[in-house]
């Protein structure tokens, strides 16, 4: 039977959680990072690291807690909360599962006890101009004689390049579809360039360039041609998380607008007090409170070791247009304040859009779903 309650052991998790970040990522601290080139805090991370956050989906034989994904769930719900900027999602999660899952015992040996630490960070060098989300957007050739690999060609979106010490590379090895590899490259290698690009969220993204960049075979991840597989079922449980971490925001933002709802007067009375006005509260708590299931639902069916192949993306999708949703009417609330930088609900509503529309965006989550309900 479903259960959704958290374990006395999870809710200490959220508190312990919850705790770090205030200390040590206040929404001031969020706007202090926006659009730096390094882009999240190294005292953070080091927290993190000391509570075994950064090696949490690692088990005992690199010394990791070997957390669930509902552990995992509370912890980036609180992330959200506090809009923390940090490279787990891309290290932490994405690279490290990469290795763990399909690496060979060597780069397993060379990455994770780094990783784990927080000593090193591996960033994700994924989406290319015009290419979508699907496996033909991958583009980067990468060309082998059998003991070097040639990569060339650009990655758009990557997260946090200038402060990671190497990249989790898809690239392309062959004519059909799905005939890409995933290489694990230093960023010190050469033929590498990055230049920094703007977001909507003031978050850390650079375009990230490879010419002729030479690797030896052995960086490749996995058998030849099986990385786009290793990469599909990481983004699974990547989405999951994502959809954690926009309705921990939404929460959040949720409660600064009730507030101001109290709080602001208008006529001699509050806000809140105008029906329509607490009617848009209302949805917004339904919706949320939706969110929060579906995204439950998903990190229970993956840790039950269930498909997730219609309830991520369903989550992801949800979770993520709530946040959009109801940081678009928080706005409205505020008022034309609501838009300047001294106020914390645009920081959520910038931040909701952006989410919204990466790792995998509304019309291709769509389309994994609409395959599952359809069974084609």
């Amino acid at each position: 039977m479903l259960d959704l309650d958290f374990s006395q052991e999870q809710e200490m998790l959220r508190s312990a959680t919850r705790d770090l970040l205030s200390d040590y990522c206040s929404l001031a601290n969020v706007r202090d990072l926006e659009d730096d080139p390094i882009g999240y805090s190294q005292e953070l991370w080091t927290q993190m690291a000391k509570l075994d956050l950064v090696s949490m989906m690692l088990g005992d034989e690199f010394g990791g807690p070997g957390m669930s994904m509902i552990d995992a769930v509370v912890v980036y719900e609180e992330l959200g909360r506090h809009l923390a900027p940090t490279p787990h999602l891309v290290s932490s999660i994405l690279s490290q599962g990469a290795i763990m899952n399909s690496g060979s015992q060597a780069q397993k040996q060379d990455w994770i006890p780094r990783l784990a630490s927080g000593d090193a960070i591996l960033t994700t060098a994924w989406l290319e101009p015009n290419g979508g989300f699907g496996p033909e957007g991958i583009q980067l050739v990468a060309t082998s004689d059998g003991t070097t690999t040639v990569l060339s060609g650009i990655k758009h979106h990557v997260p946090f390049a200038k402060a990671a010490q190497g990249f989790l590379v898809l690239a392309r090895s062959g004519s059909s579809e799905k005939d890409i590899d995933l290489y694990l490259v230093d960023s010190s290698t050469p033929g590498i360039s990055m230049s920094q690009k703007l977001s909507i969220a003031s978050d850390t993204q650079y375009e990230v360039r490879f010419d002729n960049v030479e690797v030896g075979t052995s960086s490749r991840i996995g058998e030849e041609k099986s990385g786009w597989d290793t990469w599909e079922a990481l983004l699974y449980q990547a989405i999951i998380l994502i959809g954690a971490y926009a309705e921990g925001a939404a929460s959040h933002a949720l409660e600064i607008t009730v507030q101001y709802a109290k709080d602001r007067h208008q006529f001699d009375k509050p806000l809140g007090a105008f029906q329509a006005l607490a009617h848009y509260l209302a949805d917004a708590q339904t919706n949320l409170d939706g969110a929060v299931q579906l995204v439950h639902e998903a990190a229970w069916a993956f840790s039950e070791g269930k498909s997730v192949e219609k309830l991520a993306p369903m989550a992801k999708l949800y979770a993520c247009k709530t946040f959009r949703d109801l940081t678009a009417m928080a706005q409205q609330i505020f008022g034309g304040i609501g838009f300047t930088v001294e106020f914390d609900i645009q920081l959520f509503f910038r931040r909701a859009k952006a989410l919204q529309i990466s790792w995998w965006n509304d019309r291709y989550l769509k389309e994994l779903i609409a395959k599952q309900v359809l069974d084609t």
